[in-house]
């Protein structure tokens, strides 16, 4: 679940990158790569960036659940 893990995270990352481009250039990075915002890979990526982030809630609520006041023992979590 670790690799899992990471790889939803990195996810959320670049979901957060390209909602910052977008915001402060309205430039969309992801649909510039593959070819628009209706292509296909472009809207696979979307859904797999908001899965990532509905996944990343798990660890979340993991760290609140466990009333940690060390943000980086949320990835650490037996998930």
């Amino acid at each position: 679940m670790k690799a899992l893990n990471s790889i939803t995270l990195i996810l959320v990352i670049i979901g957060a990158l390209n909602w910052g481009l977008v915001g402060l250039f309205q430039f969309d990075l992801v649909a510039a790569i593959f070819g628009g915002q209706q292509a296909a890979l472009a809207r696979i990526v979307y859904v797999l960036v908001a899965l990532a982030g509905l996944y990343q809630l798990i660890p979340l609520f993991g760290a609140m659940g466990n009333r940690s006041d060390n943000p980086q023992h949320v990835g650490t979590s037996k998930y």
